[in-house]
């Protein structure tokens, strides 16, 4: 190290701004720390997940749950096959509330709430139901007909 003093060392004066803000941000930690305030209350909504798994793990869910329920869509109109492992009307049954058995109503609500905070318009429920519906029973076997 030419033309440099190792034993050199930033005055004091140049680190005093950085001790009040270290001293600021450790005032504010500790009194959220004292207030109880554990980070349980962030921005973003913490929904309550059903018990039980689902079908697909949170994380890829938050990401990927529209563009599952798109490719169902298109495979039920399109294709006419339905199954339920990633239709809504599955997804509507696990995770409709408790108390009002619907995803949507209030920001509490499973879907309502992510989408209010995202900021994304939730349509899925101008057409479907936001609530379970009852299982379909079986149909009944049709009669045998009778030649003529």
């Amino acid at each position: 190290m030419r033309g440099r003093s190792p034993s050199r060392s930033v005055p004091a004066r140049k680190l005093a701004p950085l001790g009040v803000l270290l001293a600021v941000l450790l005032a504010i930690a500790g009194a959220a720390l004292a207030a109880g305030d554990t980070g349980a209350g962030t921005r973003a909504p913490r929904l309550a997940v059903p018990d039980g798994k689902c079908v697909e793990d949170t994380a890829f869910m938050r990401r990927n749950h529209m563009e599952l329920l798109k490719h169902q869509r298109d495979r039920t109109v399109r294709e006419g096959i339905r199954t339920t492992q990633h239709s809504l009307a599955n997804c509507v049954t696990c995770h409709a509330g408790k108390q009002t058995r619907r995803v949507t109503g209030s920001k509490d609500a499973f879907c309502e709430g992510c989408h209010s905070y995202a900021g994304v318009k939730l349509d899925c429920f101008e057409c479907h139901s936001d609530r379970p519906q009852p299982p379909v029973a079986a149909a009944a076997t049709p009669p045998e007909r009778v030649p003529q």
